[in-house]
């Protein structure tokens, strides 16, 4: 058995045998994710047709995952990918304002460059939960820990023995991780989550843990040494 048939049977053990998966989904490539901008929460901001078709394969992808229900945040890029993913999949999907992407604050709309050339890591101080961020306007780690956290407590509430699907951003889904592995902020800074990609929490006995991080086709990695 090869090294991928290996991971997807190992995490077809896992689906059999747990009872419940919250399943965090980013939003396909993006506008902002080419031209490395932090859009934040601008509108306007949609996916590429390479974020579209990445949309339309983790739809596919999800089916034997046998979804109850898909919650977004209300950004365009992961609406839309919601809504793929929700087509392919015979649901609708609802907007939940506590999956929405990180405020950045002064630093909205500006290039990835040009912020580390005036302020330094910015994603770094933001693990860390430096003043700095905050004195700037962008929304703390910590904020955006409750917030995901308080949706995830909804659904463990309302949701009883089904597998939800929340469609949002890469911080939110860090956040997740962060809580449940207790990361530190290098650790953070240096953990992508892809595009398109799903990171599984499973829960049991109302414990949660990590089950995968950046699920997705095997053929979207780069299997080259």
């Amino acid at each position: 058995m090869t090294k991928v048939w290996q991971c997807y049977y190992y995490l077809y053990l896992k689906l059999e045998n747990a009872l419940r998966f919250i399943i965090f989904l980013r939003h396909g490539q993006a506008i902002n994710n080419t031209k490395r901008l932090l859009s934040g929460r601008t509108p306007g901001v949609s996916l590429t047709p390479k974020g579209i078709d990445q949309a339309e394969r983790i739809a596919k992808f999800l089916k034997p995952f046998n979804i109850s229900a898909i919650y977004s945040s209300p950004i365009e890029r992961a609406e839309k990918t919601a809504a793929i993913v929700a087509k392919h999949n015979s649901l609708e999907y609802k907007i939940d304002e506590r999956l929405i992407e990180l405020d950045m604050g002064k630093f909205t709309g500006m290039e990835y460059d040009a912020i580390f050339e005036k302020h330094g890591n910015v994603f770094f101080k933001f693990y860390d939960g430096e003043l700095e961020i905050a004195h700037n306007g962008v929304e703390t780690f910590v904020q955006v820990k409750n917030r995901v956290l308080s949706i995830v407590d909804h659904i463990l509430k309302e949701h009883n023995d089904e597998n939800v699907l929340l469609v949002t951003h890469m911080d939110p889904i860090k956040a997740m991780i962060s809580t449940i592995m207790n990361l530190d902020a290098n650790s953070m800074f240096e953990l992508i989550i892809e595009n398109a990609s799903l990171t599984i929490f499973k829960e049991h006995q109302g414990k949660l843990s990590v089950s995968a991080i950046n699920v997705m086709d095997a053929d979207r990695f780069d299997l080259t040494l």
